[in-house]
């Protein structure tokens, strides 16, 4: 059971580190923001305050001293400050190393620790022992045993010669009011007439509402150097349990009857007039309307409290492992797949009752493959936030001044994409920053103002989301890469190539136009991984640039790999599969038009030439080819692409299946799925097939795709 809460702990420690990293970044911006400044208190606080009860003493121990020095910022003994900042995100890497650690069993600088600690201590003016010790009561107090709150009711009368022994009521009164939410009612109907004050004594008690984490014992320590001169009562009047949230809390008189402010006999009398108790209670004498209030408050509070606890466990979202998640979704597609089927079977019988049954079974499978996508849906800006971090830490590294935007952080994606597109985009953001953002007086010299600005975002696109990555910086040289690529044998010198092809050069492997090797770019490795990443994900990538002004990188992503809309078409027995989101249209291809294109692979379609792929000649398909086949009409990164088949069966589900290692390597295919019939169709990568085609027919005739 323990090895449960450890992995659960480790869950919620990295989901606390990635917020804490968010917050720092965020008080950068605003170092007076206390709401910032609260937020990362607490994610130190829960941290090391569940590290310690778990067993992880070296993470408790360590972000201890953070968290203490933090707590100066939140007391406003210290200020916010670069360096301060700079040493918090280091103690958060540190920490994350040492929770890494608990996992793999690598070993840890500690040393790094030690001297993050070291300077955190030099910024505090007078960092004393007591200082160093200091932990804020709210903060540390031990928690109940399940972090519930709980609900208290004091009684706190002091004798009237407390004051004498130097202590005050109001500051014991504002201790508890540091442990949680606290509502204080004064009574006063012992204070006597002018005459007869004595002005050092004590004449008021309190009734003292309180919810807090906290346990008994916690409450008792704000009173334990007064315990001897005060009658003091502490009742548990909410356990912080689960509980029907309609169910009412006690009544008015019960209350007043269990301070023992009311006998029962009473209670029964005051009843008895059929009125509100309450003003009932105050009219016939019985209490003081202090006492009612106070009564009224707790019924009130506790109410509150359960109500706010009730809409918490109602929105409270379960977690789940990811691998089962990926289990749901693999029985998911091999339902779709039954399905078909089912679905088919019932069209060939020709039995009435049998296709209902089997429509009925379809919607069922649709809107269950539609819940069970949905699941593994996450926001895109859980990526996002971590971006800010590497754009902070890089423009520091090269001496320019970065500033990060982002845009449709709501926007979602399957969990599995959102994983595989970290890399990718590392690499844009890190070229974006290196080759794009100028320095600042290069931006000042042009005009611009001496701060670059990276801006992310993303949106959807009917069944892809599009990922904008876009810089204010000097824009893509088109001469400079025009160069490289006649220099790296890559064109030839007179060869005519628009903007766009231009561009694409940068695609290239080993391709680089930077003039030095640092430690962020030039190497040549990165732009060619990050196209072949996208393309694994079936996306796609364009580039857009205006000299001196910026660029723009834009990625189609497909909002999921497990189940895709596709168009099922025939090559003589053979099956295929083409992206529907990568469809426009499909023509008829007759004899007369491949005669009038004199032997090249061309299509007028609505006045414009498409270039279009054979794919029976493509997959060496020697059979005789019908009379008149389809022209498929795709989009591949923004141009028309046409792929030619027998016939076109229609729309289908395609659940994804990965090829064997023996074919996982043939270029053209991104895998399988298996039909209705049982039969399995070959799922095209149309962008690998139209490059390995473009790449063919530029070599033989000179002509571009």
């Amino acid at each position: 059971m323990i090895e449960e809460h450890i992995v659960t702990y480790r869950e919620e420690a990295n989901e606390l580190l990635a917020e804490l990293e968010t917050s720092l970044l965020e008080l950068e911006e605003n170092p007076a923001d206390e709401d910032l400044i609260g937020r990362v208190f607490r994610a130190m606080h829960t941290i090391k305050g569940s590290g310690a009860m778990f067993g992880f003493d070296e993470i408790a121990t360590f972000t201890h001293e953070v968290e203490t020095v933090f707590d100066l910022v939140r007391n406003g003994k210290l200020a916010v400050t670069k360096v301060l900042l700079n040493l918090t995100l280091r103690a958060r890497d540190h920490i994350k190393s040492l929770l890494d650690a608990s996992v793999d069993g690598k070993n840890v600088e500690r040393a790094e620790g030690d001297a993050v600690i070291s300077g955190l201590r030099q910024l505090v003016p007078v960092f004393d022992n007591k200082v160093a010790q200091q932990v804020v009561r709210d903060a540390s107090a031990p928690t109940s045993g399940d972090g519930s709150r709980k609900t208290w009711r004091l009684r706190f009368k002091p004798n009237p010669e407390m004051f004498l022994s130097g202590s005050n009521p109001l500051g014991l009164i504002n201790e508890l009011r540091e442990l949680g939410m606290c509502h204080v009612v004064a009574h006063t109907e012992q204070i006597p007439s002018l005459a007869d004050i004595n002005p050092e004594h004590s004449y008021i008690y309190w009734d003292i509402i309180l919810t807090c984490t906290c346990d008994i014992d916690v409450i008792k320590d704000v009173f334990i150097f007064v315990e001897d001169d005060c009658d003091l009562k502490i009742d548990l009047i909410d356990d912080g349990g689960r509980f029907d949230a309609d169910q009412d809390y006690k009544k008015l008189g019960d209350i007043l009857v269990e301070r023992g402010d009311l006998s029962p006999e009473e209670m029964q009398k005051i009843l008895g007039l059929q009125k509100r108790f309450g003003e009932l209670a105050i009219a016939s004498g019985a209490v003081t309307p202090d006492k009612v209030q106070s009564a009224l408050l707790e019924q009130q509070q506790v109410k509150a409290v359960r109500q706010e606890r009730a809409n918490q466990e109602s929105a409270t979202s379960i977690r789940v492992p990811a691998d089962k998640l990926d289990l749901l979704v693999n029985l998911v597609g091999e339902l779709v797949t039954v399905q078909a089927q089912l679905s088919q079977t019932a069209a060939m019988e020709g039995n009435g009752n049998f296709a209902a049954i089997a429509e009925e079974v379809e919607r069922l499978t649709n809107d269950l493959r539609d819940t069970a996508l949905n699941i593994r849906m996450l926001p895109i800006g859980t990526t996002f936030n971590k971006f800010k971090r590497l754009v902070r830490d890089l423009s520091q590294e090269l001496g320019k001044e970065i500033e990060m935007e982002t845009e449709g952080a709501e926007t979602e994606l399957d969990k599995t994409v959102i994983e595989r597109l970290n890399d990718p985009l590392v690499h844009l953001i890190r070229n974006s920053i290196d080759h794009g953002i100028e320095m600042p007086d290069i931006r000042r010299a042009a005009g611009k103002p001496p701060h670059g600005t990276i801006h992310l975002g993303a949106v959807h696109s009917g069944d892809s989301v599009l990922i904008t990555i876009r810089d204010d910086g000097a824009g893509l040289n088109k001469e400079r890469i025009r160069e490289k690529a006649i220099e790296r044998g890559l064109i030839a010198a007179g060869t005519g190539l628009s903007d766009k092809e231009i561009y694409n050069m940068i695609f290239a492997p080993g391709f680089s136009t930077a003039a030095k090797v640092t430690s962020v770019s030039g190497r040549g490795v990165g732009m060619d991984v990050v196209k072949r990443a996208i393309e694994a994900l079936r996306g796609s990538i364009e580039i857009a640039s205006t000299p001196g002004s910026g660029s723009t990188i834009t990625l189609r992503i497909p909002l999921t790999l497990a189940i895709i809309d596709s168009l099922l078409v025939r090559i003589d027995d053979s099956y295929f599969v083409l992206p529907l989101s990568s469809v426009e249209e499909c023509i008829e291809l007759t004899r007369d038009d491949i005669k009038n294109s004199h032997g090249r692979n061309l299509a007028k379609v609505r006045g414009s030439i498409v270039p279009y792929i054979p794919l029976r000649q493509h997959f060496g398909i020697s059979k005789k080819c019908p009379e008149i086949e389809q022209i498929v009409i795709t989009t591949i990164n923004g141009n028309k692409v046409g792929f030619v088949v027998d016939s076109v069966i229609g729309e289908h589900q395609t659940v994804i299946k990965t090829l064997g290692p023996m074919y996982r390597d043939v270029q053209g295919l991104s895998g399988a799925t298996i039909l209705g019939d049982g039969s399995v169709a070959l799922i095209l990568d149309l962008g690998v097939l139209y490059r390995a085609v473009e790449a063919l027919e530029h070599t033989a005739s000179g002509v571009v795709l």
